[in-house]
């Protein structure tokens, strides 16, 4: 006979029970009473014409007929979560995005505006990566990444984001600071930097600061450390006006006399040219597209 629609909550009471060897336990596990799971197998049995059980005084207990049933029936219910579980990890990592950007940018610009992002996309799970290395968008790799640079890069779609100003900050108890008052007195400061490749002589230079001698008291590989070593008052540094706002809106650094200087290299949304990016992560890109450009 052909398996009909109406039969599958029997045979899903059926299996509970037989799995059980109970209908009480498996009442338990499918919400149901007893009676309803033992009125569900009774129907099996009617619908198939054998018995499925011997009912006994200590419970129940399969008949060979029964144990065929429970077999085909356990190897098909298994099958079936295999898949249901496949199918929702498939649909949770659809909606999870890989990125891959700094670690400076993630802290100070990055964290603080992901809040917006969650509230307009709930449904939508990150994970950032923050490694040094520059990273491969191979198979299993980020689907897309936030670089710092001048927008090209073999085999990447690159989408301008925002650019980068360089000015000098320092904590406000800085000692000497009280004698600050033109951008040449700041070459009489310790100075702090980091490994960009813009540094204290390209803004003394659009600073109009000319044969200055230029020590470098401190240099760190990171942006963040960087900025850090001012905040605990090692020096001045030169900080990149999107990762120092939340420093300087705390008031543990306050800039100092001097332009802005725009930096040759900007940030960018990159990901592979020849990959369409899953919905989440166009999501992602269009979010941080559509900021506004004061915010960005």
């Amino acid at each position: 006979m052909a398996l009909r629609a109406d039969l599958l909550p029997a045979l899903a009471a059926f299996e509970s029970a037989a799995r059980h060897q109970n209908f009480a336990h498996a009442a338990e596990e499918l919400h149901l009473t007893a009676s309803a799971v033992s009125h569900h197998v009774r129907k099996l049995e009617s619908r198939l014409g054998v018995t499925l059980f011997q009912r006994h005084a200590r419970g129940v207990s399969l008949t060979a007929e029964g144990r065929q049933l429970a077999d085909a029936a356990g190897s098909a219910m298994a099958d079936m979560e295999s898949v249901v579980r496949s199918l929702r990890i498939a649909r949770t990592e659809q909606d999870r995005v890989h990125i891959t950007t700094l670690h400076s940018l993630t802290y100070t610009w990055l964290q603080p505006r992901l809040p917006q992002f969650a509230a307009l996309h709930p449904n939508v799970r990150l994970t950032v990566d923050t490694e040094v290395a520059l990273t491969r968008f191979d198979e299993g790799g980020p689907d897309l990444g936030i670089r710092h640079g001048a927008g090209h890069w073999p085999g990447l779609t690159a989408h301008h984001l925002m650019d980068d100003h360089l000015f000098p900050v320092a904590s406000p108890t800085l000692p000497g600071l009280d004698a600050v008052r033109t951008p040449a007195d700041i070459t009489r400061l310790p100075l702090v930097s980091d490994l960009a490749r813009q540094g204290w002589h390209d803004w003394l230079r659009a600073a109009d600061v000319h044969g200055a001698a230029v020590e470098e008291h401190y240099r760190f590989s990171d942006s963040t450390a960087a900025l850090n070593a001012a905040v605990h008052g090692l020096g001045a540094t030169l900080a990149r006006d999107k990762i120092v706002a939340p420093y300087l809106a705390g008031g543990v650094l306050i800039r100092l006399p001097g332009p802005a200087l725009k930096a040759r290299w900007g940030y960018y949304i990159v990901y592979p040219a020849h990959k369409r990016l899953k919905p989440a992560a166009r999501a992602f890109v269009d979010w941080l597209l559509g900021l506004p450009q004061d915010d960005a």
